[in-house]
């Protein structure tokens, strides 16, 4: 089972948007450096909504070859057509990635015998380590708990990525209805710590992608069931949490990415580049993890 820290990396992209692939190897080595458990790669961090699909399987094969078996890969491969999650899927298998991440489709807002009959024909298509991914507030659907139990008994389906606004609440009863080797992952950096002191195995993660050693040696005490040590590792990150999404994420952690030299200044429309108001609050941010002088 993977776990701890698992970033989900940002794609860094040049000034025109075109994925810079010596940066990518540059920030892969970085995080290995650094103790991140795992990388997932093209998630929606990773700006997969405006990559298309062969840009999108070449960056997870880079990150893959970059990654040369030091830390394990996570393939993003969700998508709201299931045909199209199926392919992505069947392709990161294909490219050797350790697992592949599946954000429930997005915007069609299907019921939840919809969501599990998604899920249930990558799983039966592809043989892939799956792992759902739940994100109400990006998504406009909610993956109940219930579903989530009843998709975990597939042998392909090993974990879920929980990012609803109750997710360290929600580690208890799914923990009871799918068992031990169901992996459970937060999705959201503010509540992480108490996820995995919850049970859970682990988080992935904006804010490593700015602070991951610090977060790698939190999510590690909390693992460890050492509250106090997790609570002194998680202080400094409290502000990074909440303001790397004073915009929509990737757009903050970009940024902050480029304040620190990590990666240039490109990004995909829709999003755009952080605007000057927030500069300050993010800064602020980064001087108290300590990711950059004051």
């Amino acid at each position: 089972m993977i776990s701890g820290s698992i970033v989900a990396l940002v794609t860094p992209m040049q000034e025109d948007g075109s994925v810079d692939y010596e940066i990518l190897h540059h920030l892969v080595d970085w995080h290995v450096g650094e103790g991140t458990d795992a990388i997932v790669s093209v998630g929606t961090t990773g700006e997969s909504a405006t990559l298309g699909q062969e840009e999108h399987c070449q960056v997870i094969r880079r990150t893959i070859e970059f990654a040369n078996k030091r830390i394990p890969v996570i393939a993003g491969t969700g998508a709201n057509a299931t045909s199209e999650a199926v392919h992505l899927t069947k392709r990161a298998a294909e490219m050797g990635a350790d697992a592949c991440l599946l954000v429930t489709p997005y915007y069609n807002k299907p019921t939840q015998e919809g969501l599990y009959r998604h899920y249930m024909t990558a799983a039966d298509a592809v043989d892939v380590e799956q792992i759902l991914y739940n994100v109400p507030g990006r998504t406009a659907v909610n993956m109940s708990i219930e579903t989530s139990a009843r998709l975990s008994h597939h042998e392909n389906i090993i974990g879920l990525k929980e990012a609803a606004d109750d997710s360290a609440d929600r580690v208890a009863p799914l923990r009871q209805l799918c068992g031990d080797d169901f992996a459970l992952y937060s999705g959201n950096d503010d509540s992480a710590r108490q996820f995995v002191l919850n049970g859970g195995n682990g988080v992935i993660s904006v804010t490593s992608n700015v602070a991951p050693g610090l977060m790698h040696q939190m999510i590690a005490a909390a693992i460890a069931g050492d509250r106090e040590s997790a609570a002194q590792f998680d202080q400094p990150l409290q502000l990074l949490h909440e303001r790397l999404f004073v915009q929509s994420s990737p757009i903050p952690v970009k940024w902050a990415l480029e304040q620190m030299g990590r990666i240039g200044n490109g990004i995909r429309l829709p999003l755009t580049w952080l605007e000057t108001e927030f500069h300050e609050a993010v800064r602020e941010a980064m001087q108290q993890a300590g990711v950059i002088q004051e």
